[in-house]
Formats: C-alpha cells, structure tokens, sequence
C-alpha cells in the first residue's frame, strides 16, 4: 500500500489531519455550491506547493473568474473545451505528460465542462481518464464539482474514481467540510461533519448541529432522467414544480390540497385517522422533503409518520419550538422494498400462508433465514450508499416502521427490532453493518411473538409491510462513546398514580441517562427516573438511601471503538463524559455531600424549564390526536446551558379511565391480611372480590422436576378456567 508522504500537504494542517495526509497520486474532488467555496482551499495548496518547490500547473478552461492571480508562480495551461471532448482531453494529458512525475495540479470547476458538452456522461468519461493518468505520474490534483448540477452518469464515475472527495458546505459565513472517500487512511472521526475555523478542521462532536447543517441542505436521493421516471417520481416532480409556483404566486394554494391528499395517501398512511393529521399537519413542502429522503417507493410505516406528523405538530403549535426541538434527518425505506426483499428471495409463498389462521406459524422459521441471507436490487444498494455517504460516520438507528405500527389501537410494542448502528470503520463495513440491521427487522416480521400479537387481534389478513425508519442518533461524542445527555419516554396520561397529589392528567416522563432503551425497555437490573409532571420532584421513596437504591446505576452507550452498543457504569460514562455533561442538572448528592453521585434529575426538574416544556408538548401532542399519546424523546445541553429535544416518536395511547377506588368497607384486622403491598402503585387500584387464591411455595416448586412443573402450570390453569365457570 502507498504510504503517506510527510513532505505533501494541502497547506492547511488542520485539513492534513483530517484526511490523515496526503498519498503520492491523490486526486481531490471538492463538491461545493459556488466557485467562492473552493477559493479558501486554493490559496493554501498552492503556497504549499511553492514552499515544497513544487511545479504548480493550473488548467484553466472555465467560464468562471481565474482561480488564480495573473503574476502568480503557476504554470497556466489554457484549454477550450468547445473544440469537442477529444482534442480537450489530449491537450490536458499533453501538458501532464511534459511536466513529468509529480507535481501539484490545480483545475477549475469540471462542471463548465457538461454545460460545453451537453453530457454528464462525457465529463464521468473525462475523469475517469484523467485521474488514474495523474496517479500513474504520482502527481496531486484538485477538482471543483457544483453540486446539485449533475447526474449519476458523472457523479458515479467521479466518486469511483477520485481518491478523495470531500463536501464543502456554507452556513452562516462558516464553512464545513464532509468527507464522503477517503482512500486507503481511516480514523474513527474521518466521515464526520467538521468545522473549518481558519487553519483547524474538527470533527462536529454534537447530533444536533450535525442535522441541522446537513438537514437545512438540498439533499435527494439518485437522480433519474426525465424519460424513465415511473409514476412515483413523476408525481414528485410535479410536487416540486407546483410548490415552486406557489413561491412565486403563480398558483392558488386550493388548488394544491388533491395533489397533497394523493402524496399522503401514497407513502403516509391509508388510516383515515392517520391520513386526517396528517392533512390537517402537513403541508406540501414537507411531503416534498419527505419525498427526497423515501428510499425505493412505497409507504413509510406507522413509526415514521408518527415522528412526522408529532414534530409538524409543535411546530406549527408554536414558533418557539422551531428553536426548542433538534431538527431531524432521517431516511425512510419504503414498504415496497420489503416487497421486492421477498420475492426477489423467495419469500413471498410464505408470507402469503401466513394470512391462514390455520398455518400462520408453518415456515416462518424459514422465512426468517432466507430474509436474513438475502440479496438487495442493485438501484436499492445504490440508495442506501448514498445514504451512508450522507450520514458518514454518524451514529444512526434503523427502526421498524410497518404499516400497522404505532396506529390508533395497535401499538406492536417490541414486537419488531430496532438496530443501532455506530457507523464505524471502513464504507464496505458500514454497508454490511446496515445491511444486516435491516435483513434483521426484516426477519423480525416473520418472528413468532409478532405474527401471534397479529393472530390475537384479528390482523393476519390485514395488509402488513415493513418500511424502515432511519434516524440519526440524537447525543454527543464522548472520547469513544456516543450517547444523549437524556432519553426517555413521555405520557400525556399518567398511569403512575402513587400518591394522591399526581394529576393524571399533566402526563409523566421517564428519564435516564445515556440511550433511552432502558427508558424504553425497562431492565430487569437497574431502574429508570419516573416524574409526573404536576409534581415532578414528589418521590415514592422517604429517604436518600433509598432514592440511592432505586436510581439509575448503568448507562447504554455506543462505543465507538468496539462499534457496538454496550452497557457501562454511570460512574465510568461520566468520568469519560467530563465537564461537558451537566451533572449539576442530573446528578445528587446526600446532605453531606458524601459518597457517589446519585442520578435523580432534579436540578433538571428544580433549575430550567425542561418540565415546563414537555407538559406543553404532551398537552399539545393530545389535542392534536384527540387522544392521549406516547412518545420517545432525547434532550441534549450544549455548552452554553440551551437545551434541545428531539421528538423521536409519538404515537396514541391506549387509556382505559376510571373513577376513583372506593376504600374497603371494613377494617381490616392484621390477622387476616394475606398479602401487603406499599409504596409505588402502577396504575390504579380495583376493589374486587377473590374467590381463590392459589398458592405455591417457591422452594417446592424448584424442586420439581421439568415435566412436574409443566403438569403443575395445567393443572393451575384448569383450576382457574373452572372458577370462571362457577
């Protein structure tokens, strides 16, 4: 393998560190809105080039203002493309061959070259050509590329070509740089957003400022030629071209809400209560966003449109939660790629025989093996390697999203996998990573405990796909790991009900520290922070040890190094996390300050406010539903103190109120008590009476052996079944 040469650089440091030096024959591709944009790097790679006593060649062909100064040291080689693509490409290799190995080369934007030739597919051509020519003479070469001006036909050949291609993006008079290759040289931050602040270049640590650059631009998915657009892209255009008339007062607003119903029904939902938020949320410019981040075609499932139309509903609620909520990013796989996923691997006869009530559970286990050693259609690759690109080394999560998830009345919580992906290592590794993530939720449609919530329901021949909802993990880069500062779920009911002082009716929120699937769902060894949000500092437990007790004691990370999700000790995550987690926020202290810190969240609940916020977002969340909700979130502090939370699902909670529990009529005398329960109560209480009580002693029980268990469960079960016949 080539190695990195010491003696070569861009003459930015920050930017050799980035791509970890530069390699004899590398050809950087810059991507960029404006020729403006690609200036900043030219001036430090060419006084670099003359510091190094390097010969500095700049091939001027463009329509575009010179790159360079008149009286600069360069060697200018004039060029005219409109002579036709043969006589170009001879001149250019003309002058590389006469100046011999080596050397820097500077190119003006190879986008004036399509608009001269009429062809994407001849500037792919001319790269293709040149740049394994320069790598052959050992030579460095700098290209511009506009971006959103070009085909697949020379953006496939490019990115195959190029050594390295890097993204520049401008906001707010900040420039940013994302690798998308970066061949033969890898670091764990390589592919991440990084800041450009004069001569450093540094990773973007935070989710939040990470989607909101990457979210704010102009991103869509391959682009088609016009004339083998289907009926799905089509519609899209035309989605496109009507939102751009009415930003020019060009059409009537009334006249846009067919074409909206029709993009809602298509890849939103066929639930009319769905389809009604969703209309009444969503507008025209969102579906048109939506529809530049659909991979495959299809609709996007229950999950994600519940995340959609939850964040579309704050934000219209009011204006403050435009600066409150991180913006999201996410892609969505649409429920006809899992269509094509079967029948391309023989898969779909099974399926089918699993809307028999009779045979439902006959081949799934097969199913599930051939779904997870499947193969994709080769333009779904292509999708999700853009989507790779675009995300880089970010962590992200692919989550189900089927058709008939997170609806009014069937939740299927658990019932299908979710993958987090660290995104570490090379790009062909983090394909195979996501690949992999999605073949397992696949499969998940065909587990035992999904198609039986499906048969106990009635829903077996009820039209259920699965679409993918991939979103970027909301938190922060802490050394090799990543988490949120704090995850959790929210109700806008309380079902918690512990003391007579919680109103059910101002919601409660569950907290922890780190990635909230232990919010989400609870372990067994460890315990979550549970507040209603009337009175969130009101604890069941009466004393410190006991708060101490029954705190939260480990965090799930994503450790970047191990590139997985792990489980660590508070303790160890916060000492790697540093100053730059609010502890003052999440961790106490017993009175005299001794001992470990205990996460309670309460200066969280005491200090800002964040519970002021989230009853708010519960509240107006409920009114839009009609219904109460449930939801998944994730609050993040930057280093100012300002907070953000990312709504990362919401969908209507199933609540059955009832009235108050009327006391026992009696008194009770201690004699008589069987069983005596205190302290935190879930849900409320019902006064009833008990016929049998069925008693059986743990120790006997163990003794047993396995068969006499199973005999001894049939006969509980038959005693029970005949006491509901009494």
């Amino acid at each position: 393998m080539t190695q990195v040469d010491a003696h070569l650089s861009t003459g930015l440091s920050g930017l050799d560190g980035m791509i970890r030096g530069l390699i004899p024959g590398d050809n950087l591709v810059w991507q960029v809105d404006s020729v403006d944009d690609y200036l900043p790097l030219v001036e430090p790679y060419c006084q670099s080039a003359a510091r190094q006593g390097q010969r500095l060649v700049y091939m001027r062909f463009a329509s575009h203002n010179p790159l360079l100064a008149a009286n600069s040291n360069a060697q200018v080689v004039q060029l005219n493309p409109s002579g036709g693509f043969e006589s170009f490409i001879t001149d250019v290799h003309k002058a590389i061959r006469a100046n011999g190995r080596g050397g820097y080369y500077l190119f003006d934007s190879l986008s004036g070259l399509a608009d001269d030739w009429h062809s994407d597919q001849m500037l792919g051509n001319f790269f293709m050509l040149t740049c394994p020519y320069l790598f052959d003479m050992e030579a460095i070469a700098y290209f511009a590329l506009q971006r959103n001006r070009h085909s697949h036909h020379a953006l496939g050949p490019i990115g195959e070509t190029a050594q390295v291609v890097i993204n520049i993006y401008r906001q707010k008079d900040r420039l940013y740089l994302h690798p998308q290759k970066v061949q033969q040289r890898h670091s764990s931050t390589m592919y991440m957003l990084h800041k450009w602040d004069g001569n450093n270049v540094e990773p973007v640590l935070s989710s939040a400022t990470t989607s909101e650059i990457l979210g704010s631009l102009c991103w869509s998915r391959r682009q088609l030629p016009a004339e083998s657009l289907g009926a799905w892209d089509r519609l899209f255009s035309k989605a496109g071209e009507t939102l751009d008339a009415l930003r020019l007062g060009l059409a009537a607003p009334a006249g846009s809400q067919n074409l909206l119903d029709r993009l809602l029904r298509m890849c939103i939902s066929r639930d009319d209560r769905i389809l009604r938020l969703a209309s009444k949320h969503l507008a025209l410019a969102d579906m048109v966003d939506i529809g530049k981040r659909i991979i495959g075609t299809g609709l996007i499932g229950g999950k994600s449109a519940g995340m959609l139309i939850g964040n579309a509903v704050l934000r219209h609620d009011n204006p403050k939660w435009d600066s409150l909520l991180e913006k999201h990013d996410s892609f969505f796989v649409g429920s006809d790629v899992f269509c094509t996923y079967l029948v391309r691997n023989g898969v779909w006869w099974i399926r089918e025989q699993q809307r028999d009530e009779k045979s439902f559970l006959d081949g799934a286990d097969r199913g599930r093996q051939r779904i997870l050693m499947g193969a994709f259609a080769p333009d779904i690759l292509e999708q999700f390697e853009q989507m790779l690109d675009y995300f880089g080394q970010s962590p992200f999560i692919v989550r189900s999203s089927s058709l008939l998830e997170d609806n009014f009345g069937n939740a299927f919580a658990g019932k299908y996998e979710s993958v987090f992906c660290a995104n570490q290592g090379s790009r062909a590794k983090r394909l195979e990573d996501f690949l992999s993530a999605v073949r397992t939720i696949y499969a998940s449609a065909m587990s035992h405990k999904a198609l039986l919530y499906r048969a106990q329901r009635g829903m077996l021949q009820s039209d259920e796909q699965m679409a993918l909802l991939i979103q970027r993990v909301s938190g922060s880069h802490y050394g090799r790991l990543f988490l949120p500062q704090i995850a959790g779920v929210g109700f806008s009911f309380n079902p918690y009900c512990w003391s007579e002082y919680i109103d059910p009716r101002a919601g409660m929120i569950r907290l922890v520290f780190g990635l909230g699937t232990r919010a989400v769902n609870r372990s067994d060894d460890d315990y979550t922070r549970v507040a209603a949000l009337n009175d969130p500092s009101r604890r069941p437990e009466t004393n410190f040890d006991k708060v101490r007790r029954y705190s939260q004691k480990n965090v799930d990370v994503l450790d970047l190094e191990a590139n997985q999700l792990v489980s660590a000790p508070f303790e160890q995550v916060s000492a790697q996390a540093g100053k730059r987690v609010p502890a003052d926020l999440l961790v106490s202290h017993d009175g005299e300050g001794g001992g470990s810190g205990v996460l309670t969240f309460d200066g969280l609940f005491e200090r800002t406010d964040f519970v002021t916020r989230m009853r708010e977002m519960l509240s107006a969340l409920q009114s839009a539903y009609n219904s109460p909700v449930d939801t998944e979130f994730t609050c993040n502090f930057d280093e100012d103190g300002r907070y953000k939370i990312n709504l990362l699902q919401c969908r209507p909670l199933q609540v059955k109120e009832s009235g108050p529990t009327a006391p026992p009529p009696v008194d009770v005398n201690d004699s008589q008590v069987l069983l005596r329960a205190g302290g935190a109560v879930i849900g409320r209480g019902r006064l009833i009476n008990i016929g049998r009580l069925i008693y059986v002693s743990p120790s006997a029980y163990w003794r047993l052996p396995m068969n006499d268990r199973y005999a001894l469960a049939r006969l509980i079960g038959q005693i029970v079944h005949a006491a509901g016949r009494d």
